[in-house]
């Protein structure tokens, strides 16, 4: 029998048309798929022969603990099949693609990565907001809102000090100590976008400011799974949209004169 083989594949935001083509043809030559709850499921259509397993996470419900999923990994691609582990976004960022890529190279399986595009800089950019600009921003960090210890990263402390466009995923759960932390660095007044289901057909967006966002939140009703961006960034997607809105004026002006 031939040594057994896990390919971890970033699935991309949500759109199903960001997926990488290197990601469609592993999944192609899959013989399993355990795939999370990000993953849009039509994805599962490029491995028709698969045994397709959901191992991901709803409503703070797990299918699989971590473990099971470990132990899943081994006993498939221990029978010599190909294993894809399929995960939303990039499967390094926030993913524990690694963990899982380390625990099967220990039983002597092979192991491969296909990176995909991360939710944390391409969800804002759906939305017209660059992570960085010339003039506002000359770096991003891009943290997770929620440790494995379930608490706010400290790293969101020392963001909030310094001038670089900060990303927060999975932070909806602590927005208000996430705010605060930039009211202490006088940011009230910094802009906020939070954006749900990014790139998907059920995408929200909220726009405020430090001090507004936890309001326009609730109001809007934003939740998880969603990203927050702060930083004079979020500016530009109201800028685009307004010379956008200005050149239709003036090209309806034009067709009025002749």
């Amino acid at each position: 029998m031939h040594r057994g083989k896990l390919t971890v594949v970033g699935a991309g935001p949500g759109d199903v048309d960001l997926i990488t083509l290197k990601g469609i043809k592993a999944l192609q030559s899959a013989d399993v798929v355990l795939y999370d709850a990000l993953v849009s499921p039509e994805l599962l259509d490029y491995a028709p022969e698969a045994e397709k397993v959901f191992v991901g996470k709803r409503k703070g419900c797990y299918s699989y603990q971590q473990e099971q999923i470990n132990d899943l990994i081994v006993e498939r691609a221990g029978q010599g099949l190909h294993v894809v582990r399929l995960k939303g976004g990039d499967p390094f960022v926030f993913g524990r693609g690694a963990e899982e890529m380390e625990h099967a190279a220990k039983f002597g399986l092979e192991v491969a990565v296909v990176p995909g595009i991360s939710s944390s800089v391409s969800v804002p950019a759906s939305q017209h907001i660059p992570v960085t600009k010339r003039g506002a921003a000359e770096s991003f960090w891009v943290i997770t809102g929620t440790t494995k210890e379930h608490k706010l990263s400290n790293d969101v402390a020392l963001a909030a000090k310094s001038n670089a466009t900060v990303i927060i995923l999975m932070g909806m759960s602590k927005l208000g100590e996430i705010m605060e932390l930039f009211k202490r660095e006088e940011k009230e007044n910094t802009p906020v976008a939070i954006i749900q289901n990014g790139t998907t057909e059920n995408e929200k967006i909220g726009i405020g400011t430090v001090a507004s966002i936890e309001h326009k939140a609730k109001e809007q009703q934003l939740s998880n799974p969603a990203i927050i961006v702060i930083g004079e960034v979020v500016n530009h997607r109201q800028r685009v949209l307004d010379i956008q809105k200005e050149y239709q004026f003036q090209g309806e002006k034009l067709q009025e004169k002749v």
